[in-house]
């Protein structure tokens, strides 16, 4: 029901209190007054509500102080709205896209600048970019991908840098045509982008030494692999030989080396904690990701065992209640079986999402994680 004030001044009478408590009443009735109460924005774009106080139509997620519901109407469209003779919110913008549209076009437009750019754009250059204040910027950037812009520009530079390595491009030409303002930047962060130097990985890992070994366990096949840091891959399959082939295919050229005795008891500690996941772990491990990833795979190792955690408030613990598509893509990426867990995470629902090594893995280490607890 659609309830038009007049915003013709009248003169008073004994009747308006009566008139103004049965709009009131009317107003209060409506579904759409406790969208307005509520300010929720599920209602936006749905209807719209005027003032007649004030002369202005607005959103029903307007944060504007709440009216009176006698002065309230309520309009199916902006243009109903206007052609009533109300203008629109300078708070809520009524006339222009939804905020989440708004949000999302100014973080999209920041990250074609980032990706497009030679060189690292500055905060000022990105918020003067779409139009607003570089704290906002800021905000709205981390808000929406979970990093700041800073993080993610490094991380394009990365992306670009092993683009141009892999198509055959000196290091030299890499450096610079990723965006590297000098070489010495450059040196400064390629150890912990590539886990290797440039040269090693333009020529797909040559002379880096991979440590592995195969084996079944419980879950089918397993693969362990380590560098000199530390275990950088724990797989699960049902093929060995698969699980081989994916770890040689990133580094054609890597020196792979069997299992010897030191390896094989690393080897049996990683096996044990398949079986027993609710088991502590002082594995050595060799983690490498972009800087949001490893902030993700660091939440997940302080999930209790036997407990989980949905991706939405895997999110909001990480103080970024809008990355929770991001959270779910850093929880796939994880190469480290068990020791990184992920399998910890579930839907909302509480159901299984998908998981890198197959969704009844996931639900046997849950179960042996609970059985645990009991």
């Amino acid at each position: 029901m659609t309830i038009v004030f007049s915003s013709t001044s009248i003169g008073y009478s004994e009747d308006m209190p009566k008139k103004a408590a049965s709009a009131a009443a009317l107003v209060q009735r409506d579904a759409r007054w406790q969208c307005v109460k509520s300010r929720d924005a599920r209602a936006d774009g749905s209807f719209f509500y005027s003032v007649k106080t004030t002369g202005v139509y607005c959103r029903p997620s307007c944060g504007a102080r709440l009216p009176r519901p006698e002065n309230v109407a309520f309009h199916a469209t902006k243009e109903a709205a206007e052609r009533a003779g109300f203008r629109p919110c300078k708070r809520c913008k009524p006339d222009q896209a939804p905020p989440a549209e708004r949000a999302a076009a100014q973080v999209a437009a920041m990250c074609r600048l980032i990706e497009e750019s030679e060189s690292v754009p500055t905060l000022e250059a990105l918020s003067r970019h779409v139009g607003s204040s570089s704290f906002h910027a800021q905000r709205l950037f981390k808000a929406h991908t979970g990093v700041t812009p800073r993080a993610y520009a490094v991380a394009e530079r990365s992306k670009r840098m092993r683009r141009q390595l892999r198509d055959g491009a000196s290091v030299t030409q890499a450096i610079y045509g990723a965006g590297y303002g000098s070489a010495g930047r450059f040196y400064e962060e390629v150890d912990a982008r590539l886990g290797m130097t440039a040269s090693q990985f333009k020529t797909g890992g040559d002379a880096v030494q991979i440590r592995f070994a195969l084996g079944e366990c419980s879950l089918g096949a397993i693969l362990v692999a380590a560098t000199e840091r530390g275990v950088c891959a724990i797989a699960l399959g049902d093929e060995p030989e698969a699980l081989l082939n994916e770890l040689q295919e990133q580094f054609p050229r890597a020196e792979f080396v069997g299992a010897d005795p030191a390896f094989e008891a690393l080897v049996a500690r990683v096996v044990g904690l398949i079986e027993r996941p609710a088991a502590a772990s002082q594995l050595p491990l060799d983690i490498r990701g972009t800087a949001f990833q490893e902030q993700v795979w660091q939440a997940l190792t302080q999930i209790p065992h036997g407990t989980t955690m949905s991706y939405t408030e895997l999110a909001a613990a990480l103080g970024k209640p809008n990355a929770v598509r991001a959270v779910a893509s850093a929880c796939a990426a994880n190469r480290l079986a068990v020791a990184i867990p992920c399998h910890r995470v579930v839907r909302t629902d509480g159901s299984l999402a998908g998981y890198r090594w197959g969704v009844e893995r996931k639900r046997e280490l849950l179960e042996r994680e609970r059985s645990r607890n009991e």
